[in-house]
């Protein structure tokens, strides 16, 4: 069984002011890379007779993989193996990524901004799959900053990969905006001071055999 997705995408409403950069999410944000992760999570979860239903992701979204994994465990009384686990997945996905289209309305953005404002990229993910998706998209250039989960301490909800992007930006982490599209990735922007603009989703999926 494979997952056929359509998703549409409303206008973005960016709040008015003065910001001294940009930070943008990856998946979900800037590239419509979600449904690609779920397909990727449940080839994974089948293999390893594990469990993680489409309502649970969504809601977990821009949580670091191992993590998940480790919740995972502990919300349904497994004992995955984090490791494992989180290689297949994340091998699954790579192999995912030549299908990956971008989230047009935010990478608009990004381009239009691109010169005038500095910008960085905060994801959940590890480099080799977010460099290798924002390579895929054409859009690496854009972003002078690249955060992922291999640097810092404590992923989302907590504010540690949008303070570690405004560091490295050379900013001041409350002068920035964050784009985000999950519940845990705009309480990590907002944890760390940040004004957010909603990347909103409305998800239509179809089984195909």
């Amino acid at each position: 069984m494979e997952n056929a997705w359509l998703a549409g995408w409303v206008k973005l409403q960016i709040p008015p002011g003065h910001f001294a950069a940009y930070i943008f999410d990856c998946d979900g944000t800037l590239a419509d890379t979600m449904p690609l992760h779920f397909v990727a999570w449940t080839q994974a979860m089948q293999d390893f007779d594990g469990c993680f239903p489409e309502h649970l992701f969504y809601e977990w979204g821009g949580k670091p993989t191992a993590v998940i994994v480790e919740q995972l465990n502990v919300l349904y009384g497994t004992s995955l193996d984090v490791e494992l686990v989180t290689r297949r997945k994340e091998d699954y996905f790579v192999s995912l990524i030549p299908r990956v289209k971008a989230i047009e309305s935010v990478v608009q953005i990004a381009s239009d901004m691109f010169g005038r404002l500095p910008m960085a990229v905060a994801s959940g993910g590890h480099h080799e799959l977010v460099d290798a998706t924002l390579e895929a998209l054409g859009i690496t250039h854009l972003f002078s900053v690249v955060v992922c989960a291999e640097d810092y301490a404590h992923g989302k909800p907590a504010p540690d990969p949008f303070l570690e992007a405004a560091r490295r930006l050379g900013v001041v982490a409350g002068e920035c905006l964050a784009f985000e599209d999950s519940p845990t990735g705009i309480e990590s922007a907002r944890a760390a001071g940040m004004a957010t603009v909603l990347v909103p989703r409305e998800e239509v999926a179809a089984t195909m055999t």
